[in-house]
């Protein structure tokens, strides 16, 4: 069996991960077996966008090492809003995002015109908790609400052992230490997600809306990308930060208050809000969108979670783009893709409806 090179290099400034990555024939229309059964393709694909699917995209690579050993996909973890920037342009054929498009700052219709005229092809490919990561010696198990955690963030709670965090964690030894507070330094649908989350449960203590971009009068620390907050609060003692669940190592994961209990981040309970959620108002025939139920107090699920989504054109100008791009979607979208991110990245994977729909959306890129 030929091995998969998977090279990872980040510099300063700049996260990057290409991904050498064997594609794979047609998916099977009506179920969501897996696509790997070998195939004539050959070439490369570059694309890139969300880190968030890092861990994911490697998992992937893996599953698509001996389909067709003569592609090579390269996908570039620079960001929701770097991924879609270069989608647009034109510059990648497909991009994961962290966020849907919008026309809130005109990107929709830019996408659409970057397709010929066509709306883009949106479909969710990765679920998975946004983890509440922190560095806090002697203390095994913390538990936030809604209002602490958004206090937190938004520089208004400033020491561990403040009331808002003492009264959910009456056994645990908090320190007087002042609070770090990481957050991404880039443009990202992570971020998004997890101001939508402050901003819908708590609105009086996070003020700052939704936002990509953190807001400077928040204060804390930034840091570029998944792997850049995960490194600062892993290097800086009594710091917490937000991430991918599954790239967050061995640091403490915080329980988040949902009802009457609190909730640790899995894929099993970051699942059940997709379920409960309704779809976006942009959803349509392509466009597979999702606004996700972050006030949910159903018991068991953990509130905090972004829905990744692959982006691409219906055509392409270059006929073997499309076949490249169709039958990648298709094994990350299949039963073996999803199967294989669940175990190597710890998402959840798509639902039977979800799954369904959005391969009938795939198969028609041309």
């Amino acid at each position: 069996m030929t091995s998969t090179s998977i090279r990872r290099a980040i510099v300063p400034g700049i996260a990057a991960l290409t991904l050498a990555l064997s594609a794979c024939g047609a998916a099977n229309e009506s179920t969501g077996s897996s696509s790997a059964e070998g195939g004539d393709l050959s070439g490369t694909l570059a694309g890139g966008g969300a880190s968030t699917q890092q861990a994911a995209m490697g998992a992937w690579a893996v599953g698509f090492q001996g389909a067709n050993p003569d592609v090579t996909v390269e996908y570039d973890p620079i960001g929701s809003g770097g991924g879609r920037e270069n989608f647009i342009s034109g510059a990648f054929p497909f991009a994961g995002s962290d966020a849907y498009l919008t026309d809130d700052e005109g990107e929709l219709s830019d996408a659409t015109e970057r397709c010929g005229g066509d709306a883009p092809i949106q479909v969710p490919s990765y679920i998975s908790p946004i983890a509440v990561a922190y560095n806090l010696p002697g203390v095994d198990e913390l538990r936030l609400s809604p209002q602490a955690l958004a206090g937190i963030m938004a520089g208004k709670i400033t020491t561990w052992d403040d009331e808002a965090i003492a009264a959910d964690n009456p056994d645990a030894d908090l320190p007087s230490e002042r609070i770090n507070a990481v957050h991404r330094s880039d443009e990202s649908g992570t971020t998004e997600n997890f101001t939508d989350y402050l901003d819908t449960v708590a609105p009086d203590e996070w003020d700052a809306g939704v936002v990509e971009t953190w807001p400077t009068e928040y204060g804390g620390e930034g840091a570029k990308g998944t792997s850049g907050v995960v490194q600062t609060v892993e290097n800086s003692e009594f710091s917490i930060g937000y991430a991918d669940a599954s790239q967050t190592g061995e640091l403490g994961q915080a329980l988040i208050g949902v009802g009457d209990d609190f909730v640790e981040p899995s894929a099993e309970a970051a699942a059940k809000i997709l379920e409960a959620s309704p779809e976006a108002e942009g959803a349509s025939d392509t466009a597979v969108i999702y606004d996700l139920d972050f006030a949910t107090e159903e018991s068991g699920t953990y509130p905090i979670v972004l829905t990744s989504y692959l982006m691409a054109c219906q055509s392409y100008d270059d006929a073997a783009d499309g076949e490249l791009v169709r039958a990648f979607m298709e094994y990350v979208i299949s039963d073996e893709g999803q199967d294989q991110a669940a175990a190597e990245a710890g998402s959840a994977p798509l639902s039977d409806t979800i799954q369904e729909q959005s391969l009938s959306i795939i198969e028609n890129i041309g």
